[in-house]
């Protein structure tokens, strides 16, 4: 689980995630993101503006089938609890108190999901919504400490395979305005989780000048009155995440 190390694998791979045009590559690119990120599962999941289900990810055959067979969606704690959240989720903060919830738990684990788990709920226009999830099997000490010093980047990478999502889709009515750049996305994203222009900058290795520009970019492309509105519009059309 050292991802440090992996950092200039994982920009190539969001380079490529960004540049990618169909489904198997985003399958491809899954499987390398979840290696680059020393994690045993990553899943991307979402249901478009037109109610269609997609999905790409490392969870085995077997228990994918096992899943739909057992109709598990309709209880699934992890997707129960994200959907009501708008916030990274840690599994072990989810309501798991119910047998059928520990039954499930018992079954996902035993087909290799992991006994953890951190998930990324994302909205965007017209009604989508997706689920980023990354799982392991570990103990929660080490996952509490792979989660703290890595949740940008994995909010991050969220980011990224929800853009191209969004891109996927066949039919796209009633979404205003143009799609962020990457850099205009981390910009914004940094803001809306408290930083201050400098610290983002920082964060972004950039100076302020460039950074103001990223922001004002974004800004118009949102049709924004300001910053603080320019947060909140992308906040709400699912082009970042906190």
């Amino acid at each position: 689980m050292e991802v440090a190390r992996a950092k200039p694998l994982i920009e190539q791979l969001l380079l490529r995630l960004e540049q990618a045009e169909g489904h198997d590559e985003l399958q491809v690119l899954s499987e390398e993101m979840r290696d680059a990120l020393g994690i045993d599962h990553l899943v991307y999941h979402w249901v478009s503006s037109t109610g269609e289900n997609y999905g790409v990810g490392t969870y085995c055959g077997d228990w994918i089938a096992r899943y739909l067979e057992k109709g598990y969606l309709r209880m699934d704690p992890v997707v129960l609890g994200c959907f009501q959240r708008f916030h990274p989720v840690e599994w072990k903060r989810l309501d798991w108190s119910s047998k059928a919830a520990r039954d499930f738990k018992k079954d996902a684990i035993d087909y290799g999901v992991g006994n953890q788990g951190f998930s990324v709920p994302v909205r965007g226009p017209n009604g989508q919504f997706a689920l980023f999830t990354v799982s392991h099997n570990c103990k929660d000490d080490l996952w509490d400490a792979y989660t703290q010093e890595n949740r940008d980047l994995l909010i991050l990478v969220a980011h990224y395979f929800n853009q191209k999502a969004l891109e996927f889709e066949p039919v796209r009515t009633g979404d205003p305005g143009q799609p962020l750049s990457p850099r205009e996305a981390e910009a914004m994203t940094l803001l809306a989780a408290g930083f201050s222009r400098a610290q983002a900058a920082g964060r972004l290795d950039i100076s302020e000048h460039t950074l103001r520009v990223y922001i004002e970019s974004a800004r118009f492309k949102l049709g924004a009155l300001n910053t603080t509105h320019a947060v909140a519009r992308a906040l709400s059309r699912g082009l970042i995440v906190v």
